[in-house]
């Protein structure tokens, strides 16, 4: 018998240009596996697929490799932060 096929996107973006990338994939895909059927890394070279942090819908998963997909899924990829968030925040209320 054939596996269930669930649509799920992937999603990447820069401040300049995003990609969305709709797939049909078999129930009990993983997050990781959806990222590299998307060719999304043809777009955007730069994603390192090995250590790129992933996130359903906004809400970071810690295990993309073992973390399986359901119907709807959007899993985005997130870019690496240029600087610590408490730095940031540091750095402004300096400038006050």
């Amino acid at each position: 018998m054939d596996k269930l096929k669930i649509q799920v996107e992937v999603a990447y973006a820069l401040p300049e240009q995003q990609k969305i990338i709709p797939l049909a994939v078999v129930e009990g895909t993983t997050a990781y596996e959806a990222v590299q059927m998307s060719g999304v890394t043809h777009f955007f070279p730069q994603i390192e697929l090995e250590s790129a942090k992933m996130g359903i819908f906004g809400k970071a998963i810690s295990d993309p490799k073992s973390h399986a997909l359901r119907e709807g899924d959007r899993v985005e990829i997130y870019r690496p932060l240029k600087i610590d968030p408490k730095q940031a925040r540091l750095n402004r209320a300096k400038k006050g």
